[in-house]
């Protein structure tokens, strides 16, 4: 292995509004502080900022299901907070006794995948022919800490692929939230380039590569991955998925604890900042790289404990910007700061 267990562990707008819906209360609050009128009215200012980009945000309260939308039926990608369902539907497998943390899962040159992933990193240059392995508890580790796109591919691998993942959603009433390919398959996909290779495996070699492929083309792969209903999800899906995940539906409650453990341990995600300190989140990220200066996709998925051990998820998402870094972090923040002053 070429990355050590303690490594892995401690890595820890007129248009834009056209496009998007209204907020649906889809139940009261019984009690809840919610305030959706503060929702209501704050969040139109962030999709005219996002312009010409599409923002998109969901709230639910954990303990009493009231639930605020914008933008409830586009799908949006996921990019590597993908890792989230993949995580449950591999921990679905450690509880039915078909996987083990401890087991060790071999991996070649060919089963690297694109930027980000250390595990890419650490591969000899050039790639050769070696086999190596890892414990499965590092590939989680990796996957829900970092966003290593290879350790996410290389679990997904493990369980069945895409496939398995999607059965496992379908089984537990997850519908709206779709995992169909690889990571190594649509981040290529994204920028209009061949099959992944592993001499791509680093970040320079890899946007050596993307610039080889005319601009044009770029744009164009851009704007029809935005457009694919593949790896996607809905706002409500997204909830629907972080409810089941914090009520215990979908695994077990040793493996509930386990995959929130790895969530919690990510480094400060897009909400964070925008969140009060003393407010627990465990997220997951997806973010692709801006290419020509357009964002195609930001995605954050998030459980976050309050101080008065008040349970909210929040999913956020943003597609087609054309913003600098510093904006679109500052739009993110900017709903988390919302959504915590309608919470209260």
């Amino acid at each position: 292995m070429l990355i050590s267990r303690r490594q892995a562990l401690t890595f820890a707008g007129a248009a834009a509004l056209a496009a998007c819906q209204r907020h649906q209360l889809t139940t009261p609050t019984h009690g809840g502080s919610m305030d959706t009128h503060r929702l209501d009215h704050g969040f139109p200012t962030l999709v005219q900022r996002a312009a010409p980009g599409v923002f998109a945000l969901g709230v639910m309260d954990l303990q009493t299901a009231a639930t605020w939308y914008w933008n409830t039926e586009r799908g949006f990608p996921l990019g590597a907070a993908a890792a989230a369902p993949i995580a449950a539907a591999a921990l679905s497998q450690v509880d039915a006794g078909k996987l083990s943390l401890a087991e060790r899962v071999t991996y070649k040159a060919v089963d690297l995948s694109p930027p980000p992933s250390l595990i890419s990193q650490d591969w000899p240059t050039p790639p050769d022919k070696r086999t190596s392995s890892i414990p499965v508890a590092d590939l989680f580790a990796l996957a829900l800490h970092e966003g290593d796109s290879t350790a996410i591919d290389v679990l997904m691998r493990r369980i069945g692929g895409p496939g398995a993942v999607s059965g496992f959603l379908d089984i537990k009433g997850v519908l709206g939230l779709r995992v169909d390919r690889y990571l190594r398959e649509s981040a290529v996909a994204m920028e209009g380039m061949p099959s992944f290779r592993p001499a791509w495996k680093d970040p320079v070699t890899f946007e050596a590569a993307r610039d080889a492929i005319q601009p044009p083309a770029r744009q164009v792969a851009m704007d029809a991955f935005i457009r694919d209903p593949r790896d996607t999800t809905t706002a409500p899906a997204a909830l629907g998925f972080l409810a089941m995940l914090a009520a215990g539906d979908l695994i077990s409650a040793a493996s509930t604890a386990r995959l929130l453990g790895w969530m919690g341990g990510a480094p400060d995600g897009l909400f964070r900042p925008g969140l009060p300190a003393s407010a627990q989140v465990a997220h997951v990220t997806g973010v692709s790289p801006t290419d020509l200066g357009f964002s195609p996709s930001m995605a954050e998925l998030a459980i976050v404990t309050f101080p008065n051990h008040r349970r909210y998820a929040l999913a956020g998402f943003l597609v087609g910007s054309t913003a600098t870094d510093g904006w679109r972090a500052a739009l993110f923040a900017d709903a988390a700061r919302l959504a915590a002053q309608a919470i209260g």
